[in-house]
């Protein structure tokens, strides 16, 4: 007899002409192949849900005399734990609000910081950086790229030579420029004039048509922008010398540096040599002259002012949106 051979894995027939092959494992592969497709749709949808959602309402920025810049930022959080990127990594006097005004928890890491919102669904961020201005000679630029509308405060007695973008809005705040800037980069030039002595005498400087474009406001913004970046270009060499004006040193009856080392034995010499340095200017100065009398970094001489504060030494206040540091005069009658 001959041997009959029978396939295992496959069956093969031909009916006119043609040939059928059927594969075992196929009927398992197509109802597999969708349930794995569904278990990845599913991995991705759910991805996105763990991310804290946050809109920002609203953001204000005011620029210091000093080169710092004020941010205030209106935040809507739906997360306990939220991360905030700040706009730079040199970061001071950072303050979170919640809804009812609490002072919230708040930890700043480089540009991040981590905010413990106490289930608030609206904050409020406050912070001074240090990383938006520039200076070369007498020329400040002010260099910012934003995910959203702002509101820009330029400082008192400043006058704008440039800037790469068309404002929505511009107007004339006594001594100082508001603008509202939409999202994306911009960068802005400015100069300090020369303040105005009388009412009846302006600087000629002042009625040149970048002041009366401010003063007519978003309709002549096309007009202004050209005519700044002329005079940028033609009068640059022209423009009036700076004059830096010393700040005048309030007389105070605070104490004697003797009188404080007496009653802080356990001060810190460093420390001492600031108190020496503000008795000697009458009591009371900016911390950024601080700053500059000792060489000290930002941070380093907020922690030595902090530190003189808990000691009961100065007390430290906002003066034109700067710190000033005040010798106390009660240090005595505390002990």
């Amino acid at each position: 007899m001959n041997p009959q051979i029978v396939p295992i894995h496959r069956t093969e027939s031909r009916e006119d002409g043609m040939l059928f092959v059927r594969t075992d494992g196929i009927i398992d592969t197509m109802v597999n192949a969708p349930l794995i497709v569904a278990g990845l749709l599913v991995v991705a949808l759910t991805i996105p849900l763990q991310t804290s959602f946050a809109t920002t309402r609203t953001l204000d920025l005011i620029i210091n005399s000093d080169g710092s810049t004020h941010i205030s930022s209106q935040i809507d959080v739906d997360s306990s734990n939220f991360e905030l990127s700040l706009f730079g990594p040199s970061i001071d006097n950072f303050v979170a609000i919640g809804s009812d005004g609490t002072t919230l928890s708040g930890e700043v890491i480089e540009d991040k910081a981590m905010i413990q919102t106490s289930d608030h669904s609206s904050i409020t961020v406050n912070y001074d950086i240090h990383d938006l201005i520039s200076k070369e000679g007498r020329i400040w630029t002010f260099s910012f790229d934003s995910p959203t509308n702002y509101s820009l405060l330029m400082p008192e007695n400043s006058v704008i030579v440039g800037m790469n973008i068309l404002p929505e809005n511009m107007e004339q705040l006594d001594s100082q420029i508001k603008l509202d800037i939409s999202p994306g980069s911009a960068q802005i030039d400015y100069i300090f004039s020369t303040p105005v002595e009388t009412p009846t005498t302006p600087p000629e400087f002042s009625f040149d048509s970048v002041t009366i474009g401010l003063i007519v406001g978003p309709i002549a913004a096309a007009i202004i922008a050209s005519v700044i970046v002329v005079k940028k270009r033609q009068s640059k060499p022209q423009l009036q010398t700076e004059i830096i004006q010393d700040i005048p040193k309030p007389t105070t009856d605070s104490l004697t540096p003797d009188t404080i080392f007496n009653l802080r034995p356990d001060m810190r010499e460093d420390d001492k040599e600031i108190v020496k340095f503000i008795s000697e200017n009458g009591g009371e100065v900016f911390e950024s002259e601080l700053r500059k009398k000792f060489l000290q970094p930002r941070t380093t001489m907020w922690r030595a002012v902090k530190r003189l504060e808990r000691l009961g030494v100065v007390e430290i206040y906002k003066k034109d949106l700067l710190n000033m540091v005040k010798l106390r005069n009660d240090l005595e009658e505390e002990n």
